[in-house]
């Protein structure tokens, strides 16, 4: 069966798809096979796409020793995430070559996994990986998101282990030491006094961002890893109306609503967001180290105020980390030339000058472990009160959870970030606010949200039929 029928078969509710709904497929098709069959300038030597202007910039002295001392040269491109997720996706379906080597985000990784694995258009690494000793020389929860079917297609960039920042000078204000807090029972619990007037200017400061929105779905999917639960095991099969997921719902719905509510709508990337935080009436967040580098430039005003701990654990003794974020390096399966993209993508993946960098300016850890102990992760930084902000996070980084690949993980984070709205409209509506009275609301919720999963899962018959 030709690629760019899969692509219909597989991402088209046939039920429900008019004949005009058939016609306009049809004229997309033909349009996108038009554009992929106009004439593209070749490029001399090894194209790479990357989506990020900070990575291109610290790329740059790498690519340039590089291309003065070996054949063939790379050339790199800067595209915009959406352009290059359409060019990787429409290189793949149409088998029409696409660069050698992609620097790819995690939400659209996953969308080439979608067909049986030997359609996936990204080369297969794992026994190069196991051979050559790096699979042992990278954290080894950091390859999950690129890992489909037990084969590994990309070399992972970063770790992205998170932490809870607060507004240090606020809660030593208040005498509270939140190091002293182990669980977010606790955190609720000794936070809860905080939720006041405390600028004086007549409205309510609450503490932590957190929202039933599409706009915090991340940090849903954060906390459902962080406390065992999540949308898909390890073998992509569906485990969404679960215990653990329940009790995750209920507990966040109590903080957004009813008489003992910590939490508001502050999503990160937001410019009033940005504000409420930077006048104490948000005082605590979840933060993946890159998010770090990100608060450095958009709110400078907080250097000095804030600091970093380990999260607090939905139960004593549990994890106190979870995963925010992610991107990996794979080689296109129509590169020309596959050992000498395979060189570069080492050279530059394991390469201690771009950890460094990477650090420097972004604030991200490298998952290379023998880089770790190196001492520029032990610099006190400023803005963090002087805390080794690396250190912090490199002492997380193996306990990071693992994540799915699933191709139909972005639609299942929407489904249950949906489920969590309806389930705080419930609580509005009954006046139950409490985790437990909110349970067996939050697995209907659930189940119906997995009801519409099951129906798109079900309709790809190429990952149904798999072990």
């Amino acid at each position: 069966m030709p690629r760019w029928f899969r692509l219909i078969f597989l991402l088209v509710p046939r039920e429900s798809l008019s004949v005009g709904g058939w016609i306009i497929c049809g004229l997309a098709l033909t349009s996108s096979i038009a554009v992929l069959s106009w004439p593209i300038p070749q490029h001399q030597g090894l194209e790479f796409w990357i989506f990020s202007k900070g990575h291109g910039d610290l790329y740059e002295t790498t690519l340039t020793q590089w291309n003065s001392e070996k054949d063939p040269k790379v050339d790199m491109s800067l595209l915009s995430n959406e352009a290059l997720r359409q060019r990787m996706l429409a290189s793949f379906l149409t088998d029409t070559p696409a660069a050698d080597l992609m620097e790819v985000e995690r939400n659209f990784v996953p969308q080439a996994f979608t067909g049986p694995i030997e359609d996936v258009g990204f080369v297969d690494l794992t026994d190069r990986l196991k051979q050559e000793g790096i699979y042992e020389q990278l954290n080894e929860p950091s390859f999950a998101p690129w890992t489909s079917r037990g084969r590994i297609f990309g070399l992972p960039h970063d770790v992205h282990p998170m932490m809870l920042v607060y507004r240090a000078d606020v809660f030593e204000a208040a005498g509270i030491d939140l190091t002293q807090v182990k669980t977010w029972d606790e955190f609720a619990r000794v936070v809860r006094p905080l939720v006041k007037d405390r600028n004086g200017d007549g409205i309510t400061d609450y503490v932590i961002g957190m929202w039933a929105t599409g706009a915090f779905r991340d940090h849903l999917e954060a906390l459902l890893l962080q406390a065992g639960g999540a949308l898909f095991d390890e073998h992509d099969q569906m485990q969404i109306n679960t215990e653990v997921n329940a009790h995750v719902l209920a507990t966040l719905v109590s903080w957004m609503v009813g008489p003992d509510r910590i939490a508001v709508d502050a999503p990160e990337f937001d410019a009033p967001a940005n504000k409420m935080r930077l006048d104490g009436r948000v005082i605590a967040a979840l933060m993946p180290d890159w998010l770090g580098g990100v608060w450095q430039m958009d709110m400078p005003g907080l250097s000095g105020k804030v600091k970093v701990m380990p999260m607090p654990a939905w139960e004593p003794g549990g994890r106190r980390t979870s995963v925010w974020g992610g991107t990996m390096l794979g080689i296109a399966k129509t590169t020309e030339d596959l050992e000498s993209t395979w060189a570069f993508a080492k050279h530059l993946y394991l390469s201690e000058e771009v950890a460094e960098g990477l650090y420097r300016s972004n604030m991200i850890i490298s998952p290379v472990k023998s880089f770790w102990d190196r001492p520029f992760y032990d610099e006190p930084v400023v803005y963090f009160s002087g805390q080794p902000y690396g250190r912090l996070y490199i002492e997380l980084a193996p306990d990071v959870p693992i994540r799915t690949s699933s191709p139909f993980n972005t639609y299942a984070k929407d489904r249950v970030a949906n489920a969590l709205f309806r389930l705080k409209e419930y609580a509005l509506e009954t006046k139950q606010y409490s985790p437990d009275e909110l349970m067996d609301e939050a697995h209907r919720q659930l189940e119906a949200a997995e009801r519409l999963v099951r129906r798109q899962v079900e309709q790809n018959v190429f990952l149904r039929s798999e072990p």
